[in-house]
């Protein structure tokens, strides 16, 4: 009897393995039918992006707009992207300039959808009913395409002196020791420091198109009173003397497109305020916190 059992035991036992084994196997083959079924290709996504083009080579020829169709799907989701994308693989002619493609360079500022801002932090619209337009930054001369000549807005900034001065420079163990400045004086720059000198903001401003070669602009007026209010500068009331002409500063008449067109969402137009109220003797350049040049002694 104990045989039997046994047998009938050993019986149920091969016949519930077999049945998993068949199940394994036919769901196995089911899985492999699916994969083997072709995938239904995706429907690309076609952007038109109509872009500004001009090349000094070709002499007497006008500017004009050069269309481009780019698949989104094949494509990362920035302006940037798409410009990089049609120059390695459309129209390797097409030039811009670009460097860091995160925001902090600069380099890639244009006018895009009729707004100033850098290439590489603007989203490209998925609206592909409606084709965007790409030109460079506004009211500058252009070098190529999306290229704009920079050599009057870097020599402005360079007139400002952007660096720190002190009266007593020839004495002092410049950098062996640090200026100190209190944690208060210190958050004075937030806000001015940031400016990555992309221009967008000055490009943007009218006073700037009409008075270019006099009026800094909001970009290099802000980096001017970042080292105004630096309480590590001593050289306060010599780089206000030098704004104290009509045109370098008081071209500015509020009109904050500086503003609103900041990529780094800074307040260009809230430092100039502050030189015209330093100007004008409604405020004074408060004294440093701390001894500034303690670690010097």
């Amino acid at each position: 009897m104990l045989v039997n059992e046994a047998r009938h035991l050993l019986s149920r036992a091969s016949s519930l393995a077999a049945r998993h084994q068949l199940r394994a196997i036919s769901n196995g083959t089911a899985q492999l039918d699916q994969q083997a079924q072709p995938k239904e290709a995706k429907q690309p996504q076609i952007k038109k992006f109509e872009i500004y083009r001009w090349s000094p080579d070709n002499s007497g020829e006008k500017p004009y707009m050069q269309t481009y169709e780019i698949d989104l799907r094949e494509c990362g989701p920035m302006v940037l992207d798409a410009l990089i994308k049609i120059k390695n693989e459309v129209d390797p002619t097409l030039t811009f300039r670009r460097s860091c493609r995160e925001g902090i360079c600069g380099s890639c500022a244009m006018n895009i959808g009729g707004t100033n801002t850098l290439a590489c932090i603007s989203k490209i619209d998925t609206n592909t009913s409606k084709s965007l337009k790409v030109y460079p930054l506004p009211h500058m001369y252009v070098v190529r395409d999306l290229v704009p000549d920079m050599n009057n807005f870097y020599e402005q900034y360079r007139n400002i002196q952007p660096w720190l001065q002190r009266k007593n420079e020839a004495t002092e163990k410049k950098g062996k020791a640090q200026y100190l400045q209190s944690v208060e004086d210190r958050s004075k720059l937030d806000g001015l420091y940031e400016c990555i000198l992309c221009a967008c903001c000055s490009t943007a401003c009218p006073s700037y198109w009409w008075n270019a070669e006099k009026y800094l602009g909001p970009a290099v007026l802000m980096q001017a009173y970042r080292w105004i209010i630096d309480s590590r500068d001593e050289n306060t009331a010599e780089r206000l003397n030098k704004l104290k002409d009509p045109f370098s500063v008081y071209r500015c008449h509020t009109i904050m497109n500086c503003t609103r067109t900041c990529p780094k969402g800074l307040n260009p137009g809230r430092a100039i305020a502050e030189i015209k109220k330093l100007l004008s003797g409604l405020v004074s350049k408060p004294s440093p916190k701390l001894e500034t040049a303690a670690l010097h002694k």
